[in-house]
C-alpha cells in the first residue's frame, strides 16, 4: 500500500505496518483480506477482525486474520477497538426485523463509531452500504447525488448507519460509503441463481418486470481495498458492474448457462399472491447504478464487467 499517503511515512519501515480491522468479516471480508494480503506497494497490512463467536477464532487465525472477540449488540465489549486500526472496514449488517429493532435505526454502526471515538481515531472509514437506500427509480440510471428514498425498514436503517459513519467523518477519520447491489460468485453461498432456478421460482413478465444491479464478490472486495486506500472524505460510491439487465433476463441467462428450464413469467398481480414479502420488496424496485466514481476516483477496473461474463467464467 502507497506508504506516502500514511503519517507513518516517516518512521523506520518496522513501524509503518497498517492495521485494518475488518467489522463482520463473512465472506467479502475475507475476500478483502486476501486483497490486503496480495497487494504490492508497500508493507503488507496487519488484518484484524471483530467476531463474536468463538468457532470463528481458529478460521480467521488459518485466513492470517487477528480475531478480536466483541460483539456489535454489546457496545461494552467494543471498547478495546479504539486506537487499534489504521483504517476499518465496516461490512455489518445492521439488525433485522426483530420486535426489538428500532424501526430506522443501527444501533450496531453507532456503537462502533461511539467506540473508535474513546481514543485515537483511525484514519480511514469504509462502509459497506447497500443501494437499496434509493428505493424505486422506475428503471432510471442513479448517480450517488440521488437522494435517498429507503422504502423498507431494512434500507432506512442503512441510511442511519450511513448517517453515523457520516457524522463520524466529521472528526478527522476519512469517511467513504460503498452502496452495493446483489452479490455474485459460484465459491459464495447462495452466490448464484441456480438454486433459486431448481426451485421454479417465477419471475415477472417483460412489461412488469424490473433492472436489476450485481457485482462480483472479488470485484467487491478489490472495491474495498481501494476505497480504503482512495475514497475521499465523505464521499459515496457505487459498486456495480455495467450489466444494465433486467431481473428476468438475468434468470434467463443463468438458466441458459446451467442447462435448465427458464423460470415461468407472472403477472406482478400474481406474484403479489404467490411470493414472500422479502422478494416480492425486490421486485418493486427498478434502477440502473452508474459506477462512474468506481472508475474513475477509485480505480477499480472491474474483473467481470458484466454479469454475463461472470457466470460464464464459472
Amino acid at each position: 500500500m502507497p506508504s506516502n499517503q500514511s503519517p507513518l511515512g516517516a518512521l523506520p519501515a518496522r513501524f509503518r505496518r497498517q492495521r485494518v480491522l475488518i467489522i463482520g468479516c463473512g465472506d467479502v471480508g475475507l475476500r478483502a483480506a486476501r486483497e490486503l494480503g496480495a497487494s504490492a506497494g508497500g508493507p503488507r497490512p496487519r488484518v484484524l477482525a471483530l467476531t463474536s463467536s468463538p468457532e470463528r477464532m481458529a478460521p480467521l487465525r488459518a485466513a492470517g486474520i487477528t480475531p478480536l472477540p466483541g460483539n456489535l449488540d454489546d457496545a461494552p465489549s467494543l471498547r478495546r477497538l479504539s486506537g487499534l486500526a489504521t483504517r476499518v472496514l465496516h461490512l455489518a449488517p445492521p439488525p433485522g426485523d426483530a420486535p426489538s429493532a428500532a424501526k430506522g435505526y443501527d444501533g450496531r454502526t453507532v456503537a462502533l463509531a461511539r467506540a473508535l471515538r474513546l481514543r485515537s481515531l483511525p484514519r480511514a472509514l469504509v462502509y459497506g452500504s447497500t443501494s437499496g437506500v434509493y428505493g424505486d427509480c422506475g428503471g432510471a440510471w442513479v448517480t450517488e447525488a440521488r437522494p435517498v428514498a429507503p422504502a423498507t425498514s431494512r434500507a432506512q436503517r442503512r441510511v442511519n448507519a450511513e448517517r453515523a459513519v457520516r457524522h463520524l467523518g466529521r472528526s478527522a477519520v476519512r469517511a467513504s460509503i460503498l452502496r452495493i447491489p446483489g452479490i455474485y460468485a459460484p465459491d459464495r453461498e447462495g452466490g448464484t441463481p441456480e438454486a433459486r432456478l431448481r426451485r421454479g421460482t417465477p419471475v415477472l413478465l417483460p412489461e412488469d418486470d424490473v433492472y436489476t444491479n450485481h457485482i462480483h464478490a472479488d470485484d467487491l472486495a478489490r472495491a474495498c481495498v481501494a476505497a480504503l486506500w482512495r475514497g475521499q472524505p465523505q464521499r459515496v460510491y457505487h459498486v456495480s458492474d455495467a450489466s444494465d439487465i433486467k431481473m428476468g433476463d438475468y434468470f434467463d441467462l443463468a438458466a441458459d448457462l446451467y442447462g435448465l428450464p427458464r423460470p415461468p413469467r407472472i403477472a406482478r398481480s400474481d406474484a403479489k399472491a404467490q411470493l414472500p414479502a422479502p422478494l416480492l420488496s425486490f421486485m418493486g424496485e427498478s434502477r440502473r447504478l452508474d459506477a462512474t466514481r468506481l472508475r474513475k476516483e477509485l480505480r477499480v477496473m472491474l474483473r467481470y464487467p458484466t454479469v454475463a461474463q461472470g457466470l460464464r467464467a464459472t
